[in-house]
């Protein structure tokens, strides 16, 4: 067995393992809006389900290299909402565009090709591309650490959901009909369409 301990370790070095174990993840495109009305489009690999009663998600805004905040961070404690668009394969290649580091106020949306869709109870545009999409309002920020690439977790409860007929079935969205994108360590992403899928009940006895 290879051992690590990562307080012997970097920052790369530490990103490398944790990205490359914890995996796959699946990628939120995050759109936010300033509290001066600029917006702002990123995706977040560091993304989760958070509860159901509030209905929440969370996602991790990791501080810049340098220990600056991320743009997606600074808007959501400015105006606490947000907006998570389900990433699909179709749009990996724009979607890793959006990940650049423009300088705040540049609007991703715009740099990397997307629509914009308007939400209906929070401010930030959903994606048009995408065929699902959260609107949400913060409930907390948990900070992991400060400096270079420390943790904000951001906790959201969603308050409306839109989701694409398309890719409905029996009322609920169908994940066979959604070829959702994942990452993985390095540059590796990968999609999850119906041949990689495979349906386990959960148990009813011990």
């Amino acid at each position: 067995m290879a051992e690590f301990s990562p307080a012997s370790l970097g920052i790369a070095e530490r990103a490398a393992l944790l990205n490359a174990l914890v995996a796959p993840r699946p990628v939120a495109f995050v759109s936010t809006v300033g509290a001066d009305g600029r917006g702002n489009l990123a995706p977040f690999s560091f993304f989760m389900a958070a509860g159901y009663a509030p209905m929440a998600v969370a996602f991790s805004a990791t501080n810049w290299r340098d220990g600056a905040p991320k743009d997606t961070l600074r808007n959501v404690e400015a105006t606490g909402e947000f907006v998570v668009s389900v990433s699909t394969r179709a749009m990996a290649e724009r979607l890793n565009q959006a990940s650049y580091r423009y300088p705040y106020g540049e609007d991703e949306f715009d740099h990397a090709g997307f629509t914009r869709a308007p939400s209906v109870l929070v401010r930030p545009p959903r994606v048009a591309e995408s065929p699902a999409a959260l609107e949400c309002r913060v409930l907390q920020v948990v900070r992991t650490g400060d400096g270079p690439a420390a943790g904000n977790v951001v906790v959201g409860e969603v308050l409306h959901v839109h989701v694409d007929a398309s890719v409905m079935d029996g009322g609920v969205p169908d994940n066979r009909k959604i070829e959702h994108l994942v990452r993985l360590g390095g540059d590796w992403f990968a999609s999850q369409g119906p041949a990689t899928l495979f349906a386990l009940r959960r148990p009813e006895a011990p």
